[in-house]
């Protein structure tokens, strides 16, 4: 699954998260008096490079719909706008309510839920076959048509309804994703979409192990992937340094086993944490309402040193026979802490009655909270001088018994596929090995379809979110057994799950995961600069049909980069942390609220906010025709990039003293190296 340097790799409040570092567009309301209510011009702009920009009519959103035809015309969201649910349709509530909450706190509109008939200007969400979707067997799919009066999306499910509300919102300006009030118009173009996805399983791990992440960072991150239409979050829950999931019966597993982290920043230990049984079915519910499916996972027989280190002295649990020292088949007798990224030196023994006690107790409990369909055991990095082949396969057989009687599929890293294993029943192995084709190390790939298990394709230098970025990349974030060149958003986009490794195809694969481990991360930031924007290139690969996505010069890669670039504004109004990669020819954004002067028809402050993904202040320029004949170089300021995060929205200010009351029509225009310029329009009421 994953390795040091040396081998293998070490391996319901809705919307984006809001950052203290952003910026806001109203701020030049709040420095002029501005009614928040006066409307505002804002443009978007992509780099002008002309095989990579995209034409500016149609829609830029990630994954790619299945088809999607652009008319003439557009829609506009007003304060007017209703939700409409028809009657008979009452299970599409919920969701209706979800996109009402998207996209009230930076309209400031009521947007309120109601029942009955669409009205000019509403939005009407159908639960229904809308025919079309025969090549979408779980229900995901949708159709979504606007036109400049009206906006209808149906689905024959409220999942297909979610995942085209997501589509909805990519639909508007990117300013949509912000927490606060932003100035409009809220257009989208006349479309016609219809749309399903190409896999059942799209998956995210995150390590909570190696690093103890709280609940509310893991909400955070499922309502960004939610985003982008990933359907399941794998949690590792348990590994060398960290168990993080409180087990009745066993309490030692949390007090002892959570105490620590991977150390980091020349620490030998990082603060641990761990969740109790109700902070983690808050969580699950938090995922099932954003349509996310939780998959936990205690990996074994292997990388438990954290449960070796928790229950090896634990002689007067009346769960244990008192002598639990018996479990311990790793390389350290007694064992010892290891805080550090190291693998392959832990081991529980399949022949202790204490090991199957305390696995069934942690087994049969995080399954009775996940209501989904899969408990994944984990299974890779056990080496043969500690437990062989037949002891290893005699554990996870052992272990499945106890997942399936529990009702769960079982899932696990593609060593479980190995000689000896008998995984009765539906089984899936998650491919995580780099190999590709049918060289050394494809074996478990081929292993698992031999045995009639579906495949999750995660290979490491396709999909490890934990491996670093090609340039710039920051000297504490990631690892680099994988991809020791580097791995940006084109090794993540430019692979294909269904021919990956010779005799694992479509037939096999359910679907895809990019995995977030957590040797290097400390928080939610550190994830998120390692996720996005990679993530949403798997996400692509995961929900859009097969094509031809071989290498920079595709025209699937080409069209994908422009449509990635303007997320780049999203993210950013969203609050959300990523990685500026110099592959992506990102976006300016620009919003220009319109201005009332002061009783000395003077304006100074914040006249926009703009979104530059990556660039510095000091490499924007602005200029502000005030529309008076007068014009001059604006300000920008706001935080600049680091090595671990994105800039900030930067606030374009100016000051400016007009010679006569009246009504004045002017413009910002900003600049940056290797950017389209953008211009945003805005009115100036100087009384």
């Amino acid at each position: 699954m994953r390795s040091t340097s040396s081998t293998r790799g070490t391996g319901k409040v809705r919307g984006w998260r809001r950052s203290p570092v952003i910026v806001l567009a109203c701020a030049a309301c709040l420095a002029v008096g501005l009614p928040l209510s006066l409307a505002a011009q804002i443009a978007i702009v992509t780099p002008a490079s002309a095989d990579l920009a995209p034409a500016t009519s149609v829609p830029q959103i990630v994954p790619k719909p299945v088809s999607m035809t652009v008319g003439q015309g557009t829609y506009t969201l007003t304060a007017s706008t209703n939700i409409v649910v028809p009657s008979g349709s009452d299970a599409a509530l919920p969701v209706a309510q979800d996109l009402a909450d998207y996209l009230r706190p930076a309209t400031g509109y009521a947007l309120p839920v109601v029942t009955g008939n669409p009205s000019s200007g509403d939005i009407e969400l159908i639960l229904g076959d809308p025919g079309g979707l025969q090549a979408d067997p779980d229900g995901e799919g949708y159709q979504l048509g606007a036109t400049t009066s009206n906006v209808t999306l149906e689905a024959p499910t409220p999942h297909g309804l979610y995942n085209g509300v997501q589509t909805i919102r990519q639909l508007l300006p990117a300013w949509i994703t912000s927490s606060s009030l932003e100035p409009g118009p809220w257009t989208m173009p006349v479309v016609q979409i219809t749309d399903y996805p190409r896999y059942t399983y799209r998956g995210l791990m995150l390590d909570i192990a190696r690093h103890y992440e709280p609940p509310s960072a893991v909400e955070q991150l499922i309502g960004q992937a939610a985003a982008y239409k990933i359907n399941t979050l794998h949690l590792h829950v348990s590994d060398d340094q960290g168990f993080r999931i409180v087990i009745n019966g066993f309490p030692n597993l949390t007090t002892i086993g959570g105490q620590g982290s991977v150390g980091t920043g020349g620490r030998t230990m990082d603060p641990g944490g761990y969740w109790t049984q109700s902070d983690y079915q808050a969580v699950v519910a938090y995922a099932a309402a954003h349509f996310i499916t939780v998959v936990p996972e205690v990996d074994s027989p292997g990388h438990n040193n954290a449960i070796i280190m928790s229950e090896y002295n634990d002689t007067t649990n009346p769960l244990l026979d008192g002598h639990p020292q018996d479990i311990n088949c790793g390389a350290n007798n007694p064992p010892v802490w290891d805080y550090t990224e190291d693998v392959g030196y832990s081991a529980m023994c399949p022949e202790s009655t204490n090991t199957w006690s305390i696995m069934t107790a942690i087994i049969d409990q995080l399954a009775a909270m996940s209501p989904g369909p899969y408990y994944d055991v984990g299974g890779d990095e056990v080496p043969t001088t500690l437990l062989s082949q037949s002891r290893y396969a005699s554990f996870v057989n052992q272990e499945a018994g106890i997942v399936q009687g529990q009702s769960k599929t079982v899932m696990g890293w593609a060593d479980i596929a190995g000689p000896g294993t008998n995984l009765t029943g539906p089984s899936v192995a998650e491919y995580w090995n780099p190999a590709s084709g049918s060289t050394s190390g494809t074996i478990t790939g081929t292993e698992a379809v031999q045995k009639g298990m579906k495949i999750v394709m995660a290979p490491a230098s396709h999909a490890y979110l934990d491996q670093r970025y090609k340039r710039n990349v920051p000297p504490t974030l990631g690892l680099t057994w994988a991809c020791t060149k580097g791995c940006d958003v084109d090794q993540f986009y430019n692979w294909d799950p269904g021919s990956y490794v010779t005799g694992v195809t479509d037939a096999n694969v359910i679907g895809v995961e990019g995995a977030m481990w957590g040797e290097t991360v400390i928080n939610l930031s550190n994830v998120d600069y390692m996720v996005f924007p990679r993530l949403p290139a798997l996400a692509e690969i995961s929900w859009s049909p097969k094509a031809d996505r071989t290498s920079v010069r595709s025209p699937a890669y080409r069209d994908f980069i422009s449509r990635l670039a303007v997320q780049g504004a999203r993210l950013m109004a969203g609050g959300v942390n990523f990685y500026p990669s110099t592959e992506v020819p990102w976006s300016l954004a620009l919003a220009a609220p319109n201005l009332t002067a002061s009783s000395q028809d003077k304006v100074s402050g914040t006249v926009a906010t703009l979104a530059a993904p990556g660039y510095a202040p000091s490499a924007v320029a602005a200029t502000i025709n005030w529309g008076d004949g007068s014009s001059a170089a604006g300000t920008v300021t706001g935080t600049a990039p680091t090595a671990t995060t994105v800039n900030s929205l930067y606030a374009i200010g100016g000051t400016h003293t007009y010679a006569a009351p009246g009504v004045y029509h002017a413009t910002v225009t900003v600049s940056a190296s290797g950017a389209a310029s953008v211009t945003a329009h805005f009115t100036v009421n100087a009384l």
